[in-house]
């Protein structure tokens, strides 16, 4: 059942890049098409899972390389089950989002299955080699894209992004190593609580590690210093792959591998991820707001959106780690949506400059429908209720403000913060006097305005209904919560109960 999301993108690549005959269009055709299952081989998934079951399921284990302690092994829980569907969907809109022009199609659909098949196998992954073998086999794959396939400054993006994902992966890699030869265990199956018979101060040692590893992913200050170069250099289709699905490896090897594996490290460095986690937000959102490049806006508004995962992994309650999971599900639908619309924007324009940009929601000669849309995802990045991401930032706040007030109150800020930069952007982008020079813009079609209209339904649709977003990870988060020391009850508050009072249709009053 789950390999299916592994082997089916990553075979399918074979023949469209090696098969001559295999023309550009039919490649196209041929990856929408295996992407377009991978979609509805993940809803089937959806509705064979059971809530009520907090451990992995669909389990398939094959020895592979026994004596190295690799073995093939795969397992589905909430927190994977909500990636692998997030990397499915994104990964078709990103396809839907590829011109019909681009240069070398085939090596070009070739790579994005590759990506994707990769970054699926992570998710499912339970053996920590496994992990660390299918976390770097999307290295090479998103290098290539970046760097054949991206704009201005492109070898310079790819370049540095190859060489902090190489560092972020050999970290990792001595964590995992270190953190098996230590406990003796006999081979690298994961297991919760893996490093709990290391001393205190061995496992904080180990946990660094695996934050700075994983904190270079997502990323967080000061480890994202490749994020803007790169996600600006990138082709939209891998902005969309970058920001929607790629930083979600390390907020998902945060809680899954660091969490998970030290619990006792985590509680005592947890206070100082609340800190780090305030930083990010605050920086992001100041450093955004000073962007003339809407790209370069939306590629900043991702760190510190990030942030407040990192705040509901810190505060170390069911509710607020529920809303950290649904957070990351909410930054991969936003964040995609919005590199789609400054892709076709800057396609129709030819230009991504705030200081030039002016008018498009004119109905007659702008990009009406364009604008509309990226209104709306600016909207949901700054947490209006009514749309996905209020709610997931909402359950984060109320989770960890009585573990963290003060960092919660300055990612509350942040959030104000974010209402000002995507102010900015959209009233010089989409409002305003269209300039009587420039000639009508070329028309959206509709492969064009598609992924937009699929990602604005489901921000719409899991603003409204937070329940169908919320409940796949509440029994995960609540199993990792038990792994951690005592902490006050009055902090433990279920998530489930909360969504649905603030859901509930209103009581007519006598």
């Amino acid at each position: 059942m789950l390999s299916v999301l592994i082997w089916l993108p990553i075979i399918g690549a074979l023949p469209i890049a090696l098969l001559p005959q295999v023309t550009g269009k039919q490649a196209r055709s041929l990856a929408l098409a295996i992407a377009g299952f991978s979609v509805l081989w993940t809803i089937w998934l959806f509705t064979q899972f059971d809530l009520s079951n907090p451990g992995f399921q669909f389990r398939e284990f094959f020895p592979w390389l026994p004596l190295l302690g690799l073995n093939y092994d795969l397992g589905l829980d909430g927190l994977s089950l909500l990636m692998v569907a997030l990397n499915s969907l994104i990964t078709w809109m990103a396809l839907w989002s590829c011109s019909s022009e681009i240069d070398r199609p085939k090596l070009f659909y070739a790579l994005m299955l590759l990506v994707s098949g990769g970054v699926a196998g992570a998710f499912l992954a339970q053996n920590l080699l496994l992990f660390f073998l299918l976390y770097e086999i999307e290295l090479v794959p998103l290098y290539l894209l970046v760097a054949i396939w991206g704009g201005e400054k492109r070898n310079y993006a790819a370049t540095k992004f190859l060489l902090y994902t190489a560092v972020s992966g050999a970290l990792m890699l001595a964590a995992f190593l270190a953190t098996v030869w230590l406990t003796e265990h006999t081979d690298f199956a994961y297991t919760p609580a893996l490093g709990e018979t290391l001393p205190l101060a061995g496992q904080i040692i180990l946990l660094v590690m695996l934050l700075v590893a994983f904190g270079i992913k997502i990323p967080l200050v000061p480890f994202h210093t490749w994020l803007p170069d790169t996600y600006v250099a990138a082709s939209t289709p891998v902005a969309m792959i970058l920001g929607g699905v790629l930083a979600k490896l390390g907020t998902y090897g945060l809680f899954r591998f660091g969490l998970g594996m030290f619990p006792d490290a985590w509680s005592v460095v947890a206070p100082y991820l609340a800190v780090w986690a305030a930083i990010s937000v605050l920086y992001g959102a100041i450093t955004a707001i000073a962007q003339k490049d809407i790209k370069r806006m939306v590629a900043y508004s991702s760190i510190g959106h990030m942030g407040y995962v990192l705040l509901g992994g810190a505060a170390m309650t069911d509710l607020a780690l529920t809303g950290a999971v649904s957070q990351m599900v909410s930054h991969g639908l936003i964040l995609a949506i919005l590199f789609h619309l400054v892709g076709v924007v800057e396609a129709k324009v030819g230009t991504r400059e705030l200081d030039v940009l002016n008018g498009l929601m004119n109905p007659i000669r702008g990009l009406p429908m364009t604008s509309a849309m990226l209104v709306l995802g600016g909207m949901a990045s700054a947490g209006i209720p009514g749309l996905v991401g209020f709610v997931t930032e909402f359950l984060v706040f109320q989770g960890s403000y009585a573990t963290y007030p003060l960092q919660t109150l300055l990612c509350v800020i942040g959030t104000g913060l974010t209402a000002v930069y995507f102010v900015i952007l959209l009233n010089r982008t989409c409002f305003g006097k269209l300039d009587n020079d420039i000639a009508y813009f070329p028309k959206v079609t509709f492969i064009e305005r598609f992924p937009a209209w699929i990602l604005a339904s489901l921000i719409l649709f899991l603003g409204l209904q937070p329940n169908w977003l919320v409940r796949w990870s509440e029994s995960t988060a609540s199993t990792l919560v038990a792994t951690l020391p005592p902490t006050t009850p009055e902090l433990q508050t279920p998530a489930l109960p909360l969504v649905a009072e603030l859901t509930r249709a209103p009581q007519v009053l006598d």
